[in-house]
């Protein structure tokens, strides 16, 4: 993992999904606030950002971030400093801003979702994971990691078949054929009858996406 190996480990890991980000809490939720600056608002909030300070913040599902808000985000990457809600002082935050995507980022910036100026600020390194149709090799050890340490190996046949499915849904949704195949097993190795339907023969593979990009902020 990223964070524990970097020179940040002894820093706070601070995990954000960006789509469960109301419209009217942004602003609070990033920045903080200040008791009594809106109802509500009963006492003092730091902010994930100055939560994560010395240490990393993990924007997940960026595309969903209100392009309003990501002009705002780009304000704090360019100076480094966030000011609460209510508050006339701003603070200093170090932290290195990792942001992830499971869409292409020049499709989103032509199609309006993602801000290109905040794309190439955020674009410090960036790491391409390809989705698990393109790593069929790693299909069996998945598998074993899904089952119970006592469940017997699956047959052959099965894991040829998970092998070329395509998985849209990627790694949750071989976790979740997994899980089902083994509970219609009932303790006996997963064959191909045990998957469900739609996984129990090959299929044409499909391709997705998904990118990071992280950045640090001194």
């Amino acid at each position: 993992p990223i964070h524990p190996s970097s020179g940040l480990a002894k820093g706070p890991f601070v995990p954000h999904n960006c789509a469960v980000s109301p419209r009217d809490l942004f602003e609070s939720q990033f920045f903080g606030h200040k008791k009594g600056s809106f109802t509500c608002a009963d006492a003092d909030h730091l902010g994930l950002l100055r939560e994560a300070h010395g240490g990393v913040f993990f924007l997940d599902e960026l595309e969903t971030l209100d392009p309003m808000f990501q002009a705002k985000l780009l304000r704090v990457l360019d100076d480094g400093e966030v000011r609460p809600v209510g508050s006339s002082r701003s603070h200093r935050v170090a932290v290195r801003l990792i942001a992830a995507t499971n869409r292409d980022a020049r499709e989103m910036i032509d199609e309006g979702f993602l801000r290109e100026d905040l794309y190439y600020r955020l674009r410090g390194f960036e790491i391409r994971l390809p989705p698990l149709s393109e790593r069929a090799q790693f299909i069996a050890l998945l598998v074993r990691h899904f089952l119970p340490p006592s469940a017997p190996d699956p047959t052959e046949v099965a894991l040829d078949a998970l092998a070329g499915a395509d998985w849209p849904g990627n790694v949750r949704e071989l976790m979740n054929v997994v899980r089902s195949a083994a509970a219609v097993a009932q303790g006996a190795p997963i064959a191909l009858a045990h998957l469900p339907p739609g996984y129990d023969a090959p299929r044409e593979r499909a391709e997705t996406a998904a990118s990071a990009a992280g950045l640090s902020i001194d």
